[in-house]
């Protein structure tokens, strides 16, 4: 990993920590705070809509401002929220400073997506994006089973803090590490903005929304599929989630690669395909206990392959508009999780079987497919290489 880049892989880990962290923890918290589980579940909310308001509004406040006193700012900005949520002395407190621990997190990846990008070497762009996400991965894998470990050990407050000591350690780094970068004179609020006045952008946007939200769909209800269809002990689940995190690293990575190898629609054009194949097969062969297990680590790997191919889709094609737009993708993201957590959940609800949010994915994974398809042909005639597609800051 080039160095340069490891202060943004330390911000997505500790992002993707607490974003993630609540949900093994709601039991804890609900406890302490003396309310409900499902009222406990407003806390996941309350920090996605901090994401979704955040990522423009942020991206827009920071067009004057150097690259790297912006990704400081938000992630002092980030540690100050996650540390006070850990001294939260109420729920209502603890739900103000979830949306306010929320709002620096897509802008830090929109921003930091863009510096990876202009910091990579030719033709490494997209590895280098996947490099910055790589920490959100580990955070899967390794760091939210920890922290939680943690969190149910002690007290839920510990793991906030915790966060927070990665926000400071993350400020060290890009303080120390993170080069100084020009700040664009003729960046405004009116010209990132610009390229979402065109259909593209939001195609993009919608490509990611539906797409991306297919192994939502799987993952959302990935416990009860292993326990009920593949008939795993419940004890088992926690090796099954272990297995979906290491596919999310290395998927992380080929997708990185795969999208510097071809074009970025082309790459996921490819992989939304895999996805289709992959969930259907969840759906017709999760019954047998090998093959679940084959399926599981290859639905994790897909999942995050396609999000560097995606993001560099965005970030090629919205040129001076590359930080708003790499900004508004984590909203989408954060959409795709919700409609892939809906979707997936209308069989359930209709008493089908838990092998059929699968193929709900599966569904919404052909939108994504078919939507890519739709953005090669209406704009195939424009510039296709990566290198004519950069930013200019």
């Amino acid at each position: 990993m080039n160095k340069y880049i490891f202060p943004l892989t330390l911000g997505g880990l500790g992002i993707g920590t607490t974003e993630f962290v609540i949900m093994g923890l709601l039991p804890e918290v609900a406890a302490a705070m003396g309310v409900s589980i499902p009222s406990a579940g407003y806390l996941i909310s309350a920090y996605a809509l901090g994401v979704v308001i955040g990522a423009p509004l942020l991206v827009a406040i920071s067009t004057k401002y150097n690259p790297k006193k912006t990704l400081l700012a938000l992630m002092v900005i980030f540690t100050l929220f996650n540390g006070l949520s850990g001294l939260a002395p109420n729920f209502n407190s603890l739900i103000v400073l979830r949306f306010l621990s929320g709002l620096p997190h897509g802008a830090f990846f929109g921003i930091g997506a863009v510096v990876a990008s202009q910091l990579a070497k030719d033709g490494k762009q997209a590895q280098s994006i996947a490099m910055m996400f790589l920490g959100l991965t580990v955070a899967n894998l390794a760091m939210v089973p920890l922290v939680t470990l943690v969190g149910q050990a002690l007290s839920w407050r510990f793991a906030f803090l915790f966060v927070a000591l990665i926000g400071a350690v993350t400020v060290f780094f890009i303080h120390k590490w993170l080069p100084d970068q020009e700040v664009d004179s003729t960046s405004s609020v009116k010209s990132e903005l610009q390229f979402f006045k065109t259909g593209k952008a939001w195609l993009i946007l919608l490509i990611t929304a539906i797409g991306f939200g297919g192994l939502f769909a799987w993952f959302s209800y990935v416990a009860p599929l292993s326990i009920h269809i593949s008939r795993f002990s419940p004890s088992f689940v926690p090796y099954i989630m272990l297995l979906a995190g290491i596919g999310m690293v290395i998927g992380n990575i080929l997708g990185g690669i795969l999208a510097d190898k071809m074009r970025a629609d082309k790459a996921a054009i490819l992989l939304f395909l895999l996805q289709v194949i992959t969930l259907l097969a969840v759906f017709f062969f999760s019954d047998n206990q090998y093959f679940s297990l084959i399926l599981t680590f290859l639905c994790g790997l897909l999942a995050m392959a396609v999000s560097s191919p995606i993001n560099m889709l965005m970030i090629t094609t919205a040129k001076d508009s590359a930080r708003m737009g790499a900004a508004f993708m984590q909203a989408a993201f954060n959409v795709a999780n919700s409609l892939g957590a809906y979707f997936g959940g209308l069989p359930l609800a209709y008493g089908l079987g838990f092998n059929y949010p699968s193929l709900a994915g599966a569904i919404m994974a052909l939108g994504g497919l078919v939507l890519s398809v739709v953005f090669i042909l209406k704009y195939k005639t424009e510039e296709s290489s990566p290198a004519a597609y950069m930013p200019a800051h």
